[in-house]
This record gives structure tokens, C-alpha cells and sequence, in this order.
């Protein structure tokens, strides 16, 4: 089949369109760098894009911690990407969003939420991919978070999972037809947000100095609850943190 992947040069979507590929199908990438931009790009640039799809993949992201922009940014990219395809005739909409998020509506998962709403109302068939953070997430937030040798880390309780399962699980999900709501994917074990940090600074070698600390209000609550982790039904990736820090396809 034919699968356009929204975001495909992202922490994820490069996965999907590596694992897409390689499972035999034709692969459109939708990202600013091959030329769609489905943020305020042309809607020609989206329609050729989605051109003959079957289904579509949305793993497009924004960094922000505000809820009113991170709601302005999937609502509109939501809303624009659906109507293209509908003009497409696209039979399936997957789109990738987080566990544990329904008691926290707050900053970017605000977003997730309203997007969820959104693919959940549309015409287009569907299934909602719920997925836990990602072993790329303690890097990013060292990139996002720190001053010099010191990174401040939200207590936050989670099951980490490695992006490139994740994909594989989104393609399963994009070949086997719409379901509303897909089986979770979260990680194999209970981790925190600061100690994969430090376990990310030791087997660099980087000498990170890592503060944690509880964010205020319903995020920074929702974060530290363990809601995160996702539910007992989940399915469980196989990659733990730590065997990912070792892998030699780990930045692949």
C-alpha cells in the first residue's frame, strides 16, 4: 500500500518510513524539509503529497510547554491534514499520541488531546496509537533543560520504549485497518525521567549533573502520578532503556 508519513524526518516518523519501506511499501514523506508543510505550507504541496494514499501516518510534533499553542498546533495541522484526505479518498488516518494522558489536560498534552478529539469526530477512518515516551526523550530533554554541565529534569514516572518500536507498532496498526483505538505500546520497565538521564550522562561520559524537581500544577502532577507508565493492557516493547544506550543503532 501506499503510505504517507506526516513528520517523516521526526524521532519517530524516520523510523516509520524505515520500517514502512522495508515492509514493502511505497512510502510519501510529509515534512517542511521535503517541502510540505503542513503547519502553513501551500495546501497543493499536502494534496500532491497525499496523492494516491492509502493511509497516512501523523507523528508530527511541536516543542512547547503551552497548552493554548501546543492546542493552536494540532488542531490546525489536524484539521488541515484530514481535509486533504478526504479530497485524497485516504482510507485510514493514524495518528500517535501518548499514554496515561486523559487526567492531564495541560500543556503539549492539552494539544494531544484536542487532536485526539479531533481524528476521533472526522469522517476519515481511523486508530489512535497511544504510545509511552521514548528513549530519545532523556535527550531531548538535555538539549531542552540544562544550563552548562546541569540539566533540570521534571520528577516524571514513566516506561520508556524505543522510537523504532514504536514505528513498528504504527505500521502494524496502518496495515491492518482502521480501529478507533489501537492497543498501547509502553516499555518494558519502570524507569524516571532523571535517572535515565544519568544513565545517559555515565555511558556518554558527558558528566551531567541532574536536578529533579516537581513541576507545578495539574502538568507537573500528572507527571510525577505514574499515570505515564500506561494502563496493564499495554503492550510491551522489548528494548530496555539501558540495552538501548548500548545498542549500536541507537542514533540510526
Amino acid at each position: 500500500m501506499r503510505i504517507a508519513v506526516c513528520g517523516g524526518t521526526g524521532v519517530v516518523g524516520r523510523h516509520v518510513v524505515r520500517v514502512a519501506a522495508e515492509r514493502g511499501h511505497d512510502v510519501a514523506v510529509l515534512s517542511r524539509g521535503a517541502g510540505v508543510d503542513v503547519a502553513g505550507g501551500p495546501d497543493a504541496a499536502v494534496d500532491a503529497a497525499l496523492a494516491g494514499a492509502d493511509v497516512v501516518v501523523d507523528v508530527l510534533s511541536t516543542t512547547t510547554l503551552s497548552a493554548r499553542r501546543a492546542v493552536a498546533f494540532f488542531e490546525a495541522t489536524t484539521r488541515r491534514l484530514l481535509a486533504a484526505e478526504e479530497r485524497a479518498g485516504v482510507r485510514h488516518h493514524v495518528a500517535l499520541s501518548i499514554v496515561g494522558i486523559d487526567g492531564i489536560d495541560a500543556s503539549y498534552y492539552a494539544g494531544k488531546l484536542a487532536q485526539e478529539r479531533l481524528v476521533a469526530a472526522a469522517a476519515v477512518p481511523h486508530s489512535i496509537v497511544r504510545a509511552a515516551q521514548f528513549h530519545e526523550f532523556a535527550g531531548q530533554i538535555v538539549a531542552r533543560a540544562s544550563l552548562g554541565p546541569v540539566t533540570l529534569a521534571p520528577r516524571t514516572l514513566t516506561r520508556p520504549v524505543a522510537a523504532a518500536e514504536v514505528a513498528e507498532h504504527l505500521v502494524r496498526v496502518a496495515e491492518g485497518g482502521p480501529v478507533g483505538r489501537a492497543p498501547d505500546l509502553v516499555g518494558p520497565a519502570d524507569d524516571t525521567l532523571a535517572g535515565m538521564i544519568r544513565r545517559q550522562s555515565t555511558h556518554d561520559g558527558t558528566g551531567r549533573r541532574v536536578l529533579e524537581v516537581r513541576l507545578p500544577g495539574g502538568y507537573g502532577a500528572g507527571l510525577a502520578s505514574g499515570a505515564l507508565r500506561g494502563g496493564p493492557d499495554a503492550l510491551r516493547g522489548r528494548l530496555t532503556f539501558d540495552d538501548w544506550l548500548r545498542s549500536p543503532t541507537r542514533d540510526v
